[in-house]
C-alpha cells in the first residue's frame, strides 16, 4: 500500500491523509496542539519558526490549541505574533485544559466557560495547601504566586508563576514530586479532575472536564470525528494533562518541546498540502 505520505517520519506511526480511492483511513481534518512544552517553552512566546509553520498549516487545515494556560497566556504566547488574517477562522483555542472555548469570527468570541462555584474554589485551595504541606514540598521562596485561580481551573505552580525555565526544568523532571501532591489531592478532593501539566504544575478542573472534554467539544462544534484528528503534546504520560486525549481515542504524537514539534508540523503540511506528490488530498478548510 502506498497511501502514506513519504514526508511523514516513521515515528508518527499513522496516516495523516489517504489517496482518494482508499476510504478506509480517515483523512485528518483537525490538528490539535498543546501550548506549553509543545508549541512553546513554558510561558514563553512561540518562536518565529513555529509561528511560520502554524500559519502555513492554517492555510490547509483546521487547527486547535488546548492548554492549561488561561486566555491571557494564549494572547501573550501565541496570538500577539500570529498574523491576523483570514486564516484565523481556521484556528480554535481552548484555554484551561478545554474548560473554555474561543473561536474567531472577526473577533475572538468565547463559546463557553465551565467555571467553579465559589465554594468549590475554597475547597480546592484548602486541599492544595494541605497536600503541599503534608508532602514536604512547599517552596519557601517561590517566584510569585504558586496558586492561580483561572475561573474554570485552579493551577498549582510549585516554584511560582514567574519561575525561570532553568529552575522549573530541574525541579521535578521525573514527576515524582507532583505525583505525591496529586495522590494527596485525589484523596482529599476526589470529586475533581487532577492532572499534571507543564514542568511544575498541577491543574484542577471539574470532574470529567479535561482535555478530552475539550476534544469532544471540538468534535461537536466543528462536526469533525475523533478519528479525523491528530493531537500533539508533551504530557501524554499517565497522569499528564494531555493523557485524556489519547484515552479518548485520538491519534497522538508525544514530543519533548518545540524542537520536536517543528518537524511534526512540517511533515503534516507536506502530507496534507494539495501539492503533495503522493496523491494526498488536502482537508477542506471551510
Amino acid at each position: 500500500m502506498d497511501t502514506q505520505c513519504n514526508a511523514t517520519p516513521t515515528r508518527l506511526g499513522f496516516f495523516v491523509g489517504t489517496k482518494r480511492q482508499d476510504s478506509r483511513i480517515p483523512l485528518k481534518r483537525l490538528i490539535v496542539f498543546d501550548l506549553d512544552g509543545t508549541l512553546a517553552e513554558s510561558k514563553s512566546p512561540v518562536d518565529l519558526e513555529v509561528l511560520t509553520l502554524l500559519n502555513e498549516l492554517l492555510g490547509i487545515v483546521k487547527v486547535a490549541v488546548i492548554s492549561g494556560g488561561d486566555w491571557p497566556q494564549f494572547e501573550k504566547q501565541l496570538l500577539s505574533d500570529l498574523p491576523s488574517d483570514e486564516c484565523l477562522s481556521n484556528l480554535f483555542l481552548l484555554p484551561t485544559c478545554g474548560t473554555k472555548f474561543f473561536l474567531f469570527d472577526g473577533v475572538w468570541r468565547k463559546l463557553y466557560s465551565e467555571d467553579f462555584l465559589p465554594m468549590e474554589k475554597t475547597r480546592i485551595m484548602k486541599s492544595l495547601k494541605n497536600a503541599v504541606s503534608s508532602s514536604g514540598l512547599k517552596v519557601e521562596n517561590p517566584w510569585g504566586e504558586t496558586t492561580e485561580d483561572r475561573g474554570s481551573q485552579i493551577t498549582f505552580s510549585a516554584l511560582g508563576q514567574r519561575a525561570p525555565l532553568k529552575e522549573k526544568a530541574k525541579w521535578d523532571p521525573n514527576f515524582i514530586k507532583r505525583k505525591l501532591i496529586k495522590a494527596a489531592l485525589e484523596i482529599s478532593i476526589p470529586e475533581f479532575s487532577i492532572r499534571m501539566g507543564g514542568t511544575t504544575s498541577i491543574d484542577i478542573t471539574k470532574a470529567g472536564i479535561d482535555k478530552a472534554y475539550g476534544i469532544r467539544k471540538l468534535r461537536d462544534v466543528l462536526g469533525i470525528s475523533l478519528e479525523e484528528m491528530i493531537f500533539v503534546g508533551d504530557a501524554l504520560f499517565a497522569g499528564g494533562n494531555d493523557y485524556p486525549v489519547a484515552e479518548a481515542g485520538v491519534d497522538s504524537i508525544s514530543v519533548r518541546g518545540p524542537a520536536e514539534t517543528k518537524p511534526v508540523i512540517e511533515a503534516i503540511v507536506a502530507c496534507l498540502s494539495p501539492a503533495s506528490r503522493n496523491g494526498i488530498k488536502a482537508a477542506p478548510t471551510a
